[in-house]
């Protein structure tokens, strides 16, 4: 319980973390790439039908980014500068951070930035309602062979 004394604490990474595979391709096949100097970034909204849902975020660090030791670094700036800035993600939305490399060595203040600058455009792309969350995301088009519609070749 909150005293008057103590400001409400902001939600922690942890419950904001997306976390199952399945979830990753669903936000994958919803939504579009975009680019940043540091990293690629997809939004992409929930999929939870009637209930609010809070906002998801989600990490991932190929092998391409380096050893284990590098790409836990880079998942760590990360996740701090989030951490720093959970009120900014938008509620309902899925978003998946890709780095770059060059995070491990950016300069904490300046990765921070461009997260802020990127969640910011992340919440106003919510806001213009690209996407609407809530409503049910179609999953990916699988084309049936027996499909009386198309001619066999």
């Amino acid at each position: 319980m909150n005293s008057p004394s103590r400001p409400a604490a902001r939600p922690s990474f942890a419950t904001v973390r997306l976390r199952k595979h399945a979830d990753f391709q669903r936000a994958y096949a919803a939504a579009r790439k975009r680019h940043s100097p540091s990293m690629s970034w997809f939004l992409a909204p929930q999929s939870n039908l009637g209930e609010p849902a809070g906002p998801r975020v989600g990490l991932t660090a190929g092998k391409v980014l380096g050893k284990a030791h590098e790409r836990n670094r880079i998942k760590r700036r990360m996740r701090e500068a989030i951490r720093h800035h959970i009120d900014l993600l938008p509620p309902g939305f899925d978003l998946i951070l890709h780095p770059r490399r060059n995070v491990l060595t950016l300069e904490f203040s300046k990765l921070e930035a461009e997260i802020v600058r990127l969640l910011q455009q992340a919440g106003a792309e919510a806001a213009r309602g690209s996407h609407s969350p809530g409503k049910e995301i179609p999953g990916p088009r699988r084309l049936n062979s027996l499909d009386p519609g198309k001619a066999d070749s």
